[in-house]
């Protein structure tokens, strides 16, 4: 989300002694198809056994370099007054998948980790607006969209103006997050961002997120205000206008 194209990676594993064999193959059999898919190379890592009960089955940390290329410069101070605000596909996916399996919760849903490599998007981002323009990019992963949105508009010093309806939203996960009491714009997503792009270049944009597997649901929702600096509005669905907060508290479920 700095503009960078990923090249290598790390991964370190901690391991709870009695997990089984299979769990681990498929863990590592499943990175590397994900590492392949995104044209990154794991080169290094380390593996630590410890005893059981000291660890919840297992922990994976994982860092990467990648390149920026001089001529961009994407930031979450660097929001500017007009520009448009695209999400690539639809919120809390991620969320609900999680904490239905965390729980053991059963719904009558399709629901699964919208988990992505998304760096082959960005590529097609620059590319349609020849590297210029494109302002923020953001995963909205931990806090979701609503808590990635307030720190670009406390970063960047502008308001921020989004509308209910132009946000794409499973009518599953609108339906789960109803009966649990959690609002979607707070629920994490693995697989999703937000570009904040120049009005002249946001159907460029829009139409390159949308030509990727990954974008295909993508959207402008909304757009970046002069007045109340530091603010996220919220256009609802009966015509009303309110605040989204940043998040107060831990939102469930945790996810890393």
């Amino acid at each position: 989300m700095c503009g960078a194209t990923p090249l290598y990676l790390s991964v370190g594993l901690i391991i709870e002694e009695g997990l089984s064999m299979t769990d681990l193959e498929t863990i590592i059999n499943d990175m590397g198809r994900a590492a392949k898919s995104a044209g990154v190379t794991v080169i290094t890592g380390d593996t630590k056994v410890v005893p059981r009960g000291t660890a919840d089955r297992i922990f994976i940390n994982t860092s990467g370099i990648g390149l920026i290329p001089d001529h961009i410069h994407v930031a979450s101070d660097n929001a500017k007054a007009g520009d448009k605000i695209i999400l690539s596909g639809t919120i809390a996916d991620h969320g609900i998948a999680v904490l239905t399996q965390r729980e053991g919760l059963s719904f009558e849903t399709s629901l699964q980790s919208d988990s992505a490599p998304l760096n082959h998007m960005t590529k097609k981002i620059f590319e349609a607006a020849a590297g210029k323009d494109i302002h923020v990019l953001r995963d909205p992963t931990r806090g979701g969209v609503g808590t990635a949105l307030n720190e670009i508009a406390e970063k960047s010093e502008i308001g921020i103006e989004i509308v209910e309806d132009k946000i794409p939203l499973k009518d599953e996960a609108a339906g789960a997050c109803e009966l649990l009491g959690f609002d979607p714009l707070y629920l994490a997503n693995e697989g999703k961002l937000l570009a904040f792009v120049s009005a002249e270049n946001s159907d460029a944009v829009l139409k390159a997120i949308k030509s990727d597997p990954y974008g295909q649901d993508a959207a402008v929702i909304g757009e970046v205000i002069d007045d109340h600096p530091g603010k996220v509005f919220l256009k609802t669905r009966i015509g009303g206008k309110r605040i989204v907060d940043m998040l107060i508290g831990e939102q469930l479920p945790r996810i890393c």
